[in-house]
């Protein structure tokens, strides 16, 4: 990767006109801020494929693109196909870009606020902070509701006429991820994770061969790939197509997660990046060309949804598409973590 030249960080604020209680809180501040960025710290203990999986599991859950051949349908084969390749080589390259800012200035910054402060200023911490907690909420909160549908759908299929509702899987969902969180940090997720990455794996497997399968036994005549509706609706439908495919993409962990990396760190996140991506790549390319190309613009917003037979292969594939949300959930939750033990420790102090 090209070096890159950045301003040199803000070492300490500027005075304030004598007012000692902004002073105080600007050393505070700036305490809170430095907490987790150190001059000579040592890389951490994972290696290329532990950065693999937990990259992949931040990235392709099956909540994420589940709903990729609907976004494809939204938009049509040729800005369909054009806008997936487009995010993911843009994404791929962002990725690389972020790894190779490790230790710019001399510090290791293990987080993306630390690291946005070390560029930005505190401007750019504070930002980065809010938009991560909100990118970490809001994902949990979906695959939550994601993960608690395919607990239903597994047990309607043994209990059709069962009473369970919905929120009763989210609630079963959430105490187990309750205990998954005891886990002190990322590096300790990393078995967790390569079962999550292998998940992902199973899910697009099998999620892709019962598509071509269902695909082969619909009559093709009445499959459509054109889309309909009005000019409006049609602008509706494409923007939400992108929306669609941006939300598959979402990282906000990559500093993180390389924190966790073992020396030659750059090298060995490339490496990592780079097999995830594959992983990507194959799941999501081939989940949403052969999803659209299956059902047409009839799919449905999750893909799983469109497939009637064999039932148990069904069945498997919200299996997979749990263990693998179980994983990821763990790890958007660290950013909200390590916000609340920052004031805990600053508070001490």
């Amino acid at each position: 990767m090209a070096s890159i030249r950045l301003p040199p960080t803000p070492e300490s604020y500027s005075g304030d006109g004598g007012n000692d209680r902004k002073e105080v809180s600007h050393v505070m501040l700036d305490d809170t801020i430095h907490s987790n960025t150190t001059e000579t710290s040592t890389a951490g203990n994972g290696s290329w494929k532990h950065a693999a999986f937990h990259v992949a599991t931040t990235i392709a859950t099956p909540a994420a693109y589940a709903p990729l051949p609907f976004a494809v349908a939204s938009l049509g084969w040729p800005l369909g196909v054009i806008s997936l390749v487009g995010a993911t080589l843009t994404t791929w390259y962002s990725s690389n870009l972020i790894a190779s800012l490790w230790k710019w200035d001399g510090k290791k910054h293990t987080t993306y606020r630390h690291l946005a402060y070390s560029i930005y200023g505190s401007w750019g911490y504070w930002s980065i902070a809010f938009f991560q907690q909100v990118a970490s909420l809001g994902n949990n909160i979906a695959i939550q509701i994601a993960a608690g549908s395919c607990l239903k759908a597994v047990y309607k299929y043994y209990h059709e006429d069962g009473s369970l509702t919905l929120q009763h899987f989210i609630i079963f969902f959430g105490i187990f991820e309750l205990v998954l969180s005891q886990l002190p940090n990322i590096h300790s997720l990393r078995w967790l994770n390569a079962v999550c990455t292998f998940s992902t794996i199973g899910f697009a497997g099998t999620t892709i061969g019962v598509t071509i399968y269902n695909g082969k036994k619909i009559d093709r005549g009445t499959v459509s790939h054109s889309l309909q509706g009005s000019s409006s609706s049609k602008m509706f439908k494409a923007f939400n197509g992108l929306g669609v495919i941006a939300f598959s993409f979402g990282d906000a962990m990559l500093p993180e997660i390389q924190s966790t990396i073992r020396e030659p760190v750059k090298k060995t996140m490339y490496k990592g990046i780079a097999a995830a991506y594959t992983i990507i790549l194959l799941s999501y390319w081939q989940l949403a060309f052969l999803g659209y190309w299956a059902f047409g613009t009839g799919v449905q917003p999750f893909i799983v949804a469109s497939l009637s037979t064999p039932k148990w292969t069904i069945v498997m594939a919200n299996l997979f598409a749990v263990i693998q949300i179980s994983g990821c959930f763990q790890i958007y939750c660290r950013p909200t973590y390590a916000y609340f033990e920052d004031i805990t420790a600053s508070t001490k102090k």
